[in-house]
């Protein structure tokens, strides 16, 4: 009998350790489906995707857990970023333009974080001023003086940004953006199926431990 019951112990407290293990996690609520689903950009990896903007203030604070989602992800789970420029007021448009040509031109690795610290950090690219709150709207001309300092000439930073190809790009981005259903920035898309928030995943740590869990519901090819 003693044996019976320490066994049914054992197993109980296993299965409790099991369902603590198992993430909570709500399709509606946590998670929302795109719908249609849209084609990724990484032919045999699960996409993982950040939709932000170097002038978002936001996103900014959030670098820093994208890094870590980054580099917390499996072999076959690729993290690609798509810039937005839905808030022209806050002169997001340009910003676009800009990580779209450092990409072309091949710097964008180097700069993307300093990007974010010449706008928020050391404000050499701000896009407001504190002091009186109003818009300072940097352009391509200035933005390539950051750019400048990477290898990269100012008149082929400017040519660059306004090429075919980087305008096919930006459609491409607003189109994307737009068919994701993204309302906000920072936005995370798993596959183009799936799309979560901060506010949704209930933190920051915890949109990591949602987007891993929907990175290995992809990896089976759940529904």
């Amino acid at each position: 009998m003693l044996k019976r019951v320490l066994l049914l112990i054992a197993l109980l407290a296993c299965a409790t350790a099991a369902a603590a293990q198992t993430p909570n996690w709500t399709e509606g609520k946590n998670y929302f489906r795109i719908e249609p689903a849209q084609p990724t950009s990484t032919p045999g990896k699960v996409e993982v995707v950040e939709v932000f903007s170097y002038a978002c203030p936001a996103c900014y604070r959030f670098k820093s857990v994208v890094d870590k989602l980054a580099a917390s992800l499996p072999a076959n789970a690729q993290m690609v970023y798509v810039p937005a420029g839905f808030r022209p007021d806050e002169d997001w448009p340009v910003f676009q333009r800009a990580f779209y040509a450092a990409q072309a031109l091949g710097v964008v690795d180097k700069t993307h974080d300093a990007m974010y610290d010449a706008v928020w950090k050391d404000r050499s690219l701000a896009t407001f001023d504190p002091a009186t709150n109003r818009p300072l709207k940097p352009g391509l001309d200035e933005i390539a003086k950051f750019y400048a300092k990477y290898g990269v000439k100012p008149e082929d930073f400017v040519a660059t940004a306004n090429s075919f190809a980087v305008n096919a790009k930006v459609k491409r981005a607003d189109a994307l953006i737009k068919a994701y259903g993204v309302e906000g920035t920072p936005t995370i898309v798993v596959n183009g199926k799936w799309r979560l928030d901060v506010n949704s995943a209930g933190g920051y740590n915890q949109v990591i431990d949602l987007v891993r869990w929907l990175v290995t519901r992809e990896s089976g090819a759940q529904p």
